[in-house]
């Protein structure tokens, strides 16, 4: 029996992806431009065989395909991908496809242990205000798995480097004779203002999306539940996050907070954004526990 379409693309995107990501991280180490460019169309075929997937689920079903975590999943790793070759081709940033990849696979591979097949959605779901709330609300949340990414790696270069003598003398960071290997690698990464710029930059693609998601996701609420808020734990911890990116915009504003504080706000608010993704959806009890 020949596999379906739509199952068919996503096992291509899954093991672009997983190939794509053992390419980038070898690159990330050992800097051979091959690598790369085996890695870079790897992502870029992952990308696209995802979405022409979401297009084939919903010429299959007629059903919008992003109402159950199977299908915002494989949104959220498409569009992860699809905002770090952004990035890579704009600020010429190959170096971090490695993570981006290898996280957006375990999430698409997740996704898939939630597939059930086409059943219908639940009639609160029936609404037009899931085409616009859920893809700028994943969107968003892809954003910010790209800035985690980077703030990942400028606190690695931070503490190896700068942060703390011990450790900069343990990674061969700035204790570190000169020439060695660690510090020549560390030095081949992009600098910590430059990794900061990017991360900022992340961030503010990912908070006005946040920002228009939670106010469409009011309105629906108003349409499904004849109130525009009420504390349900998704919106609450949706509120949570939205104001830890904020404070993360405002303190970047602040030249005693910019660097590595503002970083590590970035990791806060990104668990923080996996919490109320997923912890909220599948393990509490709520409006929202119909996992989307």
């Amino acid at each position: 029996m020949s596999m379906p379409l739509d199952e068919l693309l996503i096992a291509v995107a899954l093991c672009a992806y997983v190939l794509g990501a053992l390419a980038l991280l070898a690159y990330f180490f050992v800097r051979t431009p091959w690598l790369r460019d085996v890695g870079i169309p790897l992502a870029v075929l992952g990308c696209i065989a995802q979405f022409a997937q979401l297009i084939a689920r919903f010429e299959l079903t007629h059903v919008w395909p992003l109402l159950n975590l199977y299908g915002s999943l494989s949104l959220f790793a498409a569009m992860s991908v699809a905002i770090y070759i952004y990035f890579a081709f704009r600020y010429r940033l190959w170096f971090a496809g490695g993570f981006v990849l290898a996280l957006s696979a375990i999430f698409l591979a997740y996704g898939v242990t939630w597939y059930e097949g086409t059943m219908p959605p639940v009639p609160s779901l029936q609404s037009y205000w899931a085409k616009i709330h859920v893809p700028i609300v994943v969107s968003s949340y892809a954003a910010f798995l790209v800035a985690f990414v980077f703030s990942c790696i400028y606190l690695v270069k931070y503490y190896a480097t700068a942060g703390s003598p011990a450790l900069a003398r343990a990674a061969g960071g700035a204790g570190a004779p000169a020439g060695s290997p660690v510090l020549l690698w560390l030095n081949g990464l992009p600098s910590l203002a430059q990794l900061d710029v990017i991360v900022y930059r992340a961030v503010a693609i990912g908070l006005p999306l946040i920002s228009v998601g939670i106010i469409t996701g009011a309105m629906w609420a108003k349409e499904a539940w004849g109130a525009y808020w009420q504390w349900d734990p998704k919106e609450t911890a949706a509120l949570f996050s939205w104001i830890i990116y904020l404070a993360y915009m405002h303190l970047h504003t602040r030249h005693a907070w910019r660097g590595l504080r503002t970083n590590w706000v970035s990791v806060v608010g990104f668990l923080s954004i996996i919490f109320c993704y997923l912890g909220v959806n599948i393990w509490i009890s709520g409006l929202h526990s119909y996992k989307v």
